[in-house]
């Protein structure tokens, strides 16, 4: 059975992407995991603070994740298989041992949340968690619930797609849903266009065989902005984006289009990344 981790600090971000969690995990036929990763409280003044103990902060996040699983419990009638874990550690470095460990199906998690125990939320922590797992990533922007996938888009710049595009969780997402999938590429005046571009296209439309693609061309000097717009006006139910792991100094200066996209979008995206070893065709 699919497994689905949701990592939480209890917040409404987080309570907002668990409910989508469940929502999806019932469609696929899912069970959940519920994941607190809470961390040693440091004072950074030199006025001593009541703070709680380590002790404390473990027994709230088992208490708070206790109360939540029985709220999933009564609002599902007990049809989601739904785990806990309380953590002590950093949430990207937790939420990578257990996939390591799980293999689930996929992460999901919220993004802009600032309260709660733990404070994991913001979307820095959501890049960190795909920074280190190569398991594909749900981020659910605020407000947003879970529908059947329709029309699912794929945002891809057609360079390197053989190495850069994991061709299997597309497909199998795909066909679960039986969706549209539309190929996303933003360009102004083809500045991007180069003699390799036809062979890009081809050798994607050749892994996506089968499942019929719309290829677009979005004119836009602003990536973010011309796939935002288009997936909104085109009423797509999910956004992949394909995050390419770079090294430090690309870090620096080279913008993350996935970065402003989890910031800005209003649409669930679905991160994926190509599996050490795994073979595109």
């Amino acid at each position: 059975m699919k497994l689905i981790i949701v990592p939480t600090d209890f917040s409404p971000l987080a309570d907002n992407a668990m409910k989508y969690a469940i929502d999806m995990a019932e469609a696929i036929n899912a069970k959940i995991m519920l994941l607190n990763a809470y961390q040693i409280p440091i004072s950074y003044t030199e006025v001593p603070l009541a703070t709680f103990s380590l002790d404390q902060i473990q027994q709230l996040s088992k208490e708070k994740l206790k109360e939540t699983k029985e709220h999933v419990d009564t609002i599902t009638g007990g049809k989601i298989h739904v785990y806990t874990e309380s953590v002590l550690g950093d949430i990207s470095e937790e939420v990578y041992k257990l996939c390591k460990t799980l293999e689930p199906y996929a992460v999901v998690i919220g993004t802009r949340g600032v309260s709660g125990v733990g404070r994991f939320f913001m979307g820095s922590n959501t890049l960190a968690i795909l920074g280190k797992t190569d398991t594909p990533v749900f981020v659910i922007p605020p407000g947003v619930t879970f529908k059947k996938y329709n029309k699912i888009g794929l945002a891809t710049d057609m360079h390197d797609v053989v190495e850069n595009t994991p061709v299997e969780p597309i497909r199998k997402l795909i066909n679960t849903f039986n969706a549209e999938l539309y190929v996303l590429n933003v360009d102004f005046e083809k500045q991007n266009f180069s003699t390799t571009t036809p062979e890009e296209y081809l050798n994607l439309d050749t892994m996506l065989a089968g499942l019929n693609p719309i290829y677009e061309n979005i004119e836009n000097k602003d990536v973010d902005e011309g796939i935002s717009e288009f997936a909104e006006k085109n009423n797509l139910d999910l956004l992949i984006t394909l995050p390419k792991k770079h090294s430090f100094i690309e870090k620096v200066f080279e913008k993350s289009h996935t970065r402003d996209l989890i910031h800005h979008s209003n649409i669930p995206l679905l991160c994926l990344q190509v599996k050490q070893g795994e073979l595109v065709y």
